[in-house]
């Protein structure tokens, strides 16, 4: 997964320059631009932290989708060793999003955090996507006609909104900074003050060759409308560039229907 694009992206909606991010963090712009653009290998998880501070999103957002170990976790195994046994009964059982998510609410219940590290959890996706606006499957030349059927399902959500509109304001944002975050998975964006937030989301039926960070076609476009800036905007685009690097647009390649793509997303959503 490429995680400069994601860093890129988030810095740029946040109204950061790259020199403004660089200095906050303590490196050089030059340094900063290279991990960007995918030159320099992703960087520490202190720098990851740092980033993740600045930009107002939770650390392990960036590191999930930098493959990471968060520092909690790392720190955990060397204090309680046998709790390595734990994980390793989990990944023998092959314990899908939501059969994790029944043992989280036993923790939660049982071992509640007290104190601890956390960040709170992260607003799902699933519920902005009504099945109207999940299209399937579908064939475009170009990159321009793919913003023609994201903007015409948005639209039909926000009445006084008009396709051309959004088809302007969504080309205008991926200009300033690619939508693309890798694994075929494309975040199309867009502020219009004062409406409420929804998401589309669109499947093609062959990759389409554009510019993407690590080369691979897109397969999934996932469209939001933003009424405010802010942090939980910032968040969602973290979000799902972490559920791209979960294969997301490989699980919905797969859905026929768009009852399979919500049932799809709530599962890798269990855990957020």
């Amino acid at each position: 997964m490429h995680l400069g694009a994601t860093l890129r992206l988030l810095r740029v909606d946040a109204g950061l320059s790259l020199r403004d991010l660089a200095r906050r963090i303590g490196v050089s712009s030059a340094y900063l631009s290279r991990v960007e653009n995918g030159v320099d290998a992703p960087p520490t998880v202190e720098r990851l932290t740092a980033i993740a501070r600045e930009l107002d999103v939770p650390p392990a957002l960036l590191m999930d989708v930098a493959n990471r170990v968060s520092p909690y976790v790392a720190e955990y195994l060397e204090d309680v060793p046998g709790s390595g046994t734990l994980f390793l009964e989990l990944a023998r059982r092959r314990l899908t999003g939501a059969q994790l998510a029944r043992v989280r609410e036993f923790l939660d219940a049982e071992f509640p955090v007290r104190g601890g590290h956390g960040d709170g959890p992260v607003p799902a996706l699933a519920p902005l996507v009504a099945p109207e606006r999940v299209v399937l499957q579908v064939s475009c030349g170009g990159w321009e006609d793919l913003l023609d059927v994201v903007a015409g399902r948005l639209a039909a959500a926000l009445p006084g909104v008009d396709t051309a509109r959004l088809v302007e304001g969504l080309s205008q944002l991926d200009d300033l900074s690619s939508c693309s975050v890798g694994g075929g998975v494309a975040v199309p964006h867009v502020f219009l003050p004062g409406v409420p937030s929804v998401v589309a989301l669109v499947t093609l039926a062959k990759g389409l060759k554009v510019d993407t960070p690590d080369g691979r076609p897109l397969r999934l476009v996932v469209a939001a409308v933003d009424g405010e800036r802010g942090r939980a905007r910032l968040i969602r685009m973290a979000h799902v560039a972490r559920l791209a690097a979960r294969g997301l647009a490989e699980r919905l390649d797969e859905a026929r229907q768009p009852s399979q793509v919500l049932a799809a997303l709530e599962e890798l959503e269990a855990l957020r």
